[in-house]
């Protein structure tokens, strides 16, 4: 066998489905467990900060239009996602679609992509969440230290309404909103603690077992939901339609309002968006995956994408699109409404809803390590299971540390393209995916089956190669070492160790690989 024919090897529909109906991972999860899962992950910090952003600097009211877009394209990802769930029923997500129909390196690539959509993102929204937690403490009087309330060797802002406060602790303030210390020295960031805990807490959730994690996840969707509801039925009443004039700014230049603005805000607030496929790496713990993932994947899509074109309509009918350039345009909003004690409920609601976030984008990274470590791509510690809460514990507890240290360590800048790109290139596999099986395996049992195919998976892979496009070109430089560390450990690990490679390829010397419940083991 040619290198090439190796690297291509594909692990077939039928062995995959065999591991999924053999997995050691406990089967918790109904239908509104998985709904709930997707709304938790989807609204966060794209409906709480991304909306006010986007409609400021690029959309204007006809941020609107730009969720629609974003939604339709997700739409026709989702429906492939929904299809290959109930194909393969497993926990590797495009991960494992991937390695059924494209092949082995594919495979690890979309793998190593993937800490993009789910780690890197874990890191994004914690530092988010941090941000809400000290100004939530900061009401209530408790200090917390600038040092450890930002990211290593940055510089620390504080918003104007909060120096005072920081101002009766022994700090100043520049001209550039910059806080000092006693002897008038620019303080730096040493570690963003709030964060680091933030992932600390549902990293144990997880580690303790994915029901109990499943419990709080639908009090906290509960909660957010109704906070945002409230949000609309409040607001509505507070809408002056004058805001609305005109709903699609003059272009100012490329991507600043106008039709490009709308199509710029668009690729932007995917990451509003990013979470659905989330249900997805849960179909190894669904008690009916095959019914189950599409009205989760679904479902979840279609609740927010109504709730976020809702708020849009709120958001910029109470008060100018040109005031939202801020973190928390929904406050801003309700401070504009001028309804104070509103706006303590929803620095409230946006804290539960990052929290989510956080439990549904570690929970996701570390399913699919599992995956990845069953096929031998990664080292067997990570499918190792707890004999009695019955999740991947070592390999939750490793998320955890590295996604809480990067969320401590690292500053918020290019970080939702990042996020976007890996999350995009994922829905593309997956959209291919599905062309894939439909030519080769026509005759394959699909419990569920995308509508109006190939047009729809086609019209997905168009949709999400064009806001790959839209993505800056340093996006794609500042990705070339994270590739090249990916091959690198595809080359001394995963290429050597992989499960399908030395069953179809074995060498002189191997150890003598035997199945034990379920797991690869050296005997």
């Amino acid at each position: 066998m040619s290198i090439l024919s190796r690297l291509v090897l594909k692990k077939s529909v039928a062995r995959i489905q065999q591991e999924g109906a053999t997995s050691q991972l406990k089967r918790t999860l109904g239908k509104w467990n998985l709904l709930s899962l997707g709304i938790g992950c989807i609204i966060g910090a794209g409906i709480f900060v991304l909306t006010g952003t986007a409609a400021a600097n690029h959309a204007g009211p006809a941020i609107v239009l730009s969720f629609v877009l974003a939604g339709l394209a997700c739409a026709f990802a989702g429906l492939c996602y929904a299809e290959m769930a109930s194909v393969l029923p497993v926990s590797g997500s495009a991960y494992t679609y991937a390695y059924a129909t494209l092949g082995e390196i594919f495979a690890w690539v979309m793998g190593w992509l993937l800490i993009l959509e789910y780690g890197l993102a874990s890191s994004t929204v914690a530092v988010g969440w941090s941000g809400y937690i000290v100004s939530f403490l900061r009401d209530f009087g408790v200090f917390i230290a600038p040092e450890y309330i930002a990211a290593y060797d940055t510089a620390v802002f504080i918003p104007e309404s909060a120096r005072a406060f920081y101002e009766a602790n022994g700090y100043s303030f520049n001209l550039d909103g910059e806080i000092l210390n006693a002897a008038g020295n620019v303080v730096l960031g040493i570690f963003n603690l709030p964060a680091a805990i933030g992932i600390a807490m549902v990293t144990t959730l997880l580690t303790i077992g994915v029901s109990e994690s499943a419990k709080v996840n639908n009090i906290i969707v509960a909660i957010k939901v109704s906070v945002i509801i409230a949000f609309i039925a409040i607001g509505v009443f507070y809408v002056d339609t004058a805001n609305w004039s005109p709903f699609i700014p003059e272009s100012e230049g490329p991507g600043k309002f106008g039709v490009d603005g709308i199509l710029r805000a668009a690729s932007i607030i995917f990451f509003a968006y990013i979470g659905f496929e989330s249900i997805s790496t849960a179909a190894a713990e669904a008690k009916n995956p095959q019914k189950d993932m599409p009205f989760g994947i679904i479902g979840a899509l279609v609740v927010c994408t109504i709730l976020y074109i809702m708020v849009s309509f709120v958001l910029t009918g109470v008060t100018n699109y040109t005031n939202l350039n801020v973190a928390d345009p929904m406050a801003v909003a309700v401070d504009a409404i001028g309804l104070g004690w509103f706006s303590f409920i929803i620095k409230v609601g946006a804290i539960t809803g990052l929290s989510s976030v956080m439990l549904v984008l570690v929970y996701g990274q570390t399913r699919i390590f599992y995956t990845m470590s069953r096929d031998g791509l990664l080292p067997q510690l990570f499918c190792k299971v707890h004999p009695k809460f019955h999740t991947p514990y070592i390999n939750t507890i490793f998320v955890g540390i590295i996604v809480a240290f990067a969320a401590g360590m690292t500053p918020i800048s290019v970080l939702g393209d990042l996020v976007s790109l890996g999350t995009l290139s994922a829905f593309t596999i997956v959209s291919v995916s599905v062309l894939y099986l439909r030519w080769k395996e026509p005759n394959l049992e699909r419990p569920f089956r995308v509508p109006f195919a190939p047009v729809t998976p086609i019209l997905g892979i168009l949709c999400c190669g064009y806001l790959i496009a839209q993505m800056p070109l340093e996006i794609f430089i500042k990705l070339k070492w994270f590739f090249l560390a990916g091959l690198v450990v595809y080359a001394i690990y995963g290429y050597r160790k992989s499960r399908l490679g030395r069953e179809l390829m074995p060498r002189s010397g191997d150890e003598e690989f035997v199945e034990e419940d379920h797991e690869l083991r050296t005997d």
